[in-house]
Parts: structure tokens; C-alpha cells; sequence
């Protein structure tokens, strides 16, 4: 016998996605499809390189002014 045991229990917000999915069977594919069109994407090294590169870095507090040269 587990000490730890319980008995089976959901939350709330499972047993509401349990029956979204239930109901609309098509929303499962449709995250696929965003995730994929978002994340599942090939990084360009060469692209990441030179926009690393590229950075400006920025100053220690962003709202003070340069003096003034003159």
C-alpha cells in the first residue's frame, strides 16, 4: 500500500480541457499547426551570427541623456 496514495482527482481546469477537447476534436490539430507555424522553425546560424553581432549595446540607464558636446 502506497502512504502517498489518493484517490483519482482532476482539477477543474483539467476536467474543462478534458471536455473542450471532447467536444471540439479539430482544436488539438489547429495547436499543431500554430506551434508548428511559430516554433518547429530551422534556425539560420548565419542569420544569428551576424544579428548578434549586429547588437548595440545598451547604455546602463536608458532614459539619461548624453551631455552635451559643446
Amino acid at each position: 500500500m502506497n502512504i502517498f496514495g489518493r484517490p483519482h482527482y482532476t482539477s477543474d481546469a483539467t476536467q474543462f480541457i478534458d471536455q473542450l477537447k471532447a467536444s471540439r476534436p479539430e482544436l488539438e490539430q489547429g495547436q499543431r499547426e500554430g506551434r508548428a507555424l511559430l516554433w518547429d522553425q530551422k534556425v539560420d546560424r548565419d542569420q544569428q551570427t551576424q544579428a548578434q553581432a549586429a547588437r548595440v549595446p545598451q547604455q546602463p540607464y536608458v532614459y539619461q541623456t548624453n551631455p552635451d558636446p559643446h
